[in-house]
């Protein structure tokens, strides 16, 4: 059984460090770009031309990130005739498909980029006629495993995600003013759990909702809880250089600006790489800063969050605070758990090549 988590964790590890790129690309294009823009309706608005060119550059990086990370997940397990449907199951799973207005988010695209690598797996053990061996892996192999994996996401799992999208907005309505320590305990963790994902844009939807009756203080929850695990990994890097590679090092730094920008994806390559201890600490640690602002009433009048809003945030000093507080929580949460990179990653083959079979 321990066999088997190791080659499943040098499966996601495959997928992370190709991923790690689209992110930092992503995230610091972003962050150029939303420094110099200012509070909106919709959002932090960005009006040089420029800017906004760089902006578009950054989101292209972020939109490839969660395909890439599936796709090289399926290209670990399968080879080269993994990495294209993999790719598109990963799109599929960050993409509102069929009735469903929701999208299964980064963790969706894991599950479907081991779905699809073994399915192409399966798929190249078939016994075919020879002449249809030499179009198998740009033919057959690609076109069936899209259509399975993806139909049977479309049709199986976009739709129960949906009602339970749903259900879970109406909870949340109906906790409105009779707890709002527990409402902020649940705000941060949900907002942390998935990082941009369908939980995460629960609870920010919940907020925008509150925004339009003229409730600003569950916003002002949100803004706290989505810069925290991209600050507080990216401190965690910082703090303690012996747990983390380069690339995760690297990713530290891109996280560190996107967290300061309000966006929570700069967590996403560590909690795919290691998210039972990633996830506990990033979670413990938005929820720490959300109730920090609950309990000062701290209110945001945009519908963002991170320390870029501060010019539209009552209780400044408060939610400074709280951030603060959260992104500490964070980092030596996930560094009192995390191990040492040499104990856990031998140095003699990069993990990335230990697992990919051609």
């Amino acid at each position: 059984m321990k066999e088997f988590f190791k080659i499943l964790k040098n499966h996601l590890m495959t997928g992370v460090s190709y991923m790690i790129p689209a992110v930092v690309v992503g995230g610091i294009c972003i962050a150029a770009a939303l420094a110099t823009g200012t509070p909106g309706e919709n959002g932090m608005e960005v009006t040089n031309p420029l800017m906004n060119n760089i902006l578009s550059i950054g989101t292209a990086g972020f939109t490839m990130m969660v395909p890439v990370l599936a796709g090289y997940i399926a290209y670990s397990i399968a080879g080269k005739p993994g990495l294209v449907p993999g790719m598109i199951v990963g799109y599929i799973a960050n993409t509102p498909m069929g009735d469903s207005e929701v999208k299964a988010g980064f963790l969706g695209a894991i599950v479907l980029g081991f779905l699809a690598g073994c399915f192409v797996q399966w798929v190249k053990t078939w016994r075919v006629p020879t002449m249809l061996r030499p179009i198998m892996p740009i033919f057959i192999i690609p076109i069936t495993s899209s259509l399975v994996i993806g139909l049977g996401y479309i049709y199986l799992l976009a739709k129960p995600i949906g009602y339970f999208m749903t259900a879970m907005t109406e909870t949340l309505k109906q906790m409105n003013g009779s707890s709002l320590i527990l409402l902020a305990v649940i705000l941060g963790c949900m907002i942390a759990f998935d990082m941009g994902g369908p939980i995460n844009k629960v609870a920010c939807m919940f907020a925008f909702g509150m925004m339009a009756e003229g409730v600003y203080t569950i916003m002002g929850i949100i803004a706290i809880a989505i810069c925290t695990p991209p600050l507080g990994l990216g401190l965690a890097t910082l703090l303690s250089k012996k747990k983390y590679n380069d690339q995760e090092r690297q990713a530290g730094k891109a996280a560190l600006a996107m967290g300061m920008i309000g966006i929570t994806e700069g967590a996403i390559p560590f909690a795919a790489a290691d998210p039972f201890r990633v996830l506990p600490s990033i979670m413990v640690g938005s929820a720490t800063g959300a109730v920090i602002g609950a309990l000062a009433k701290v209110t945001d009048h945009a519908p963002h969050g991170g320390p870029i809003v501060l010019l539209v945030v009552d209780h400044k000093l408060w939610y400074i605070g709280a951030i603060l507080a959260g992104t500490v929580v964070t980092a030596v949460m996930v560094n009192a758990l995390k191990k040492d990179v040499t104990k856990e990653v031998p140095e003699e083959e990069p993990m990335d090549q230990q697992s990919i079979s051609v």
